[in-house]
């Protein structure tokens, strides 16, 4: 706990809002990319430590969110086939289709299982070998690993009832899909948890190929303060590069191992 409180001191946030005040001198529009930097900007009222040349805007946010009505049609479609099993995480929930939610179609009598691990779900096809489980794999990099792994597991264990709606989506791609609609953005603050997986090398066509700075952020406020300092940085110097804030969770080159586990498992449409 402690070393979460460092990340939260109060003292340390202001030390670094007068560093970015001292090094703004123009005005810089950022994005953070992911919702839960959203909260955190929020909850600790980072906007008001920021000097007015600073404007914070809002991503895609979480991939429930932004996924699409005739991806829940799909799911619902799914739920109607003979003793289906649809096993999905809890915020799918009420995520609206064409005409219901999953939660709509649970209270019209469908099997939609709520799952805290996609291992939930392999287990719930190993306890009904006569039933068809569908996991909705949904999530950006950071929960792709799980939805892969879950398909080794299942394929280990010769589970033919076994099958994954994957809806993953990729971050590097969305961002660039932003700046290629003119995004007017001057720099981006980059998921901590999805770099931990991916690594920050994937955002190099960010910053060299559309000269927007991109800064890896952890999710405590000095975590986001320090990830706008060195967007600043950046751009007062006229630099875009790549750069990590959070150190403490992700390396360049990402994690190794869960990318070699969802390269076994996963194909890339976009």
């Amino acid at each position: 706990m402690r070393f979460a409180e460092e990340f939260r001191s109060r003292s340390l946030v202001e030390t670094i809002a007068d560093r970015i005040a001292k090094r703004c001198k123009r005005q810089w529009r950022l994005m953070e990319f992911c919702g839960t930097h959203t909260v955190s900007i929020f909850r600790h009222g980072l906007k008001s430590l920021l000097p007015e040349g600073i404007q914070l805007v809002s991503g895609p946010g979480c991939p429930v969110c932004v996924t699409s009505k005739s991806d829940i049609d799909r799911i619902l479609a799914l739920s109607d086939i003979p003793d289906a099993i649809i096993a999905t995480y809890g915020d799918m929930m009420k995520v609206p289709g064409s005409q219901f939610t999953l939660a709509e179609r649970r209270a019209q009598g469908a099997d939609v299982r709520i799952v805290y691990s996609s291992y939930d779900a392999v287990r719930f096809a190993e306890q009904n070998p006569d039933r068809m489980v569908f996991f909705i794999g949904i999530g950006f990099e950071t929960t792709a690993p799980s939805t892969a792994a879950a398909v080794l597991r299942a394929s280990k264990m010769n589970l033919k009832n076994f099958k994954v709606l994957s809806l993953h989506k990729r971050t590097p791609p969305v961002i660039i899909a932003l700046l290629r609609e003119r995004c007017a953005v001057d720099g981006f603050i980059c998921p901590g948890h999805v770099c931990s997986i991916i690594g920050a090398r994937p955002l190099e066509p960010v910053a060299r190929g559309y000269g927007k700075p991109c800064v890896v952020a952890g999710f405590e406020p000095s975590d986001v303060m320090q990830a706008i300092f060195m967007l600043v940085s950046q751009l007062e110097d006229g630099r875009s590069e790549v750069e990590i804030e959070y150190l403490r969770g992700v390396k360049y080159e990402g994690n190794r191992n869960a990318l070699e586990t969802i390269e076994r498992v996963c194909d890339t449409t976009v």
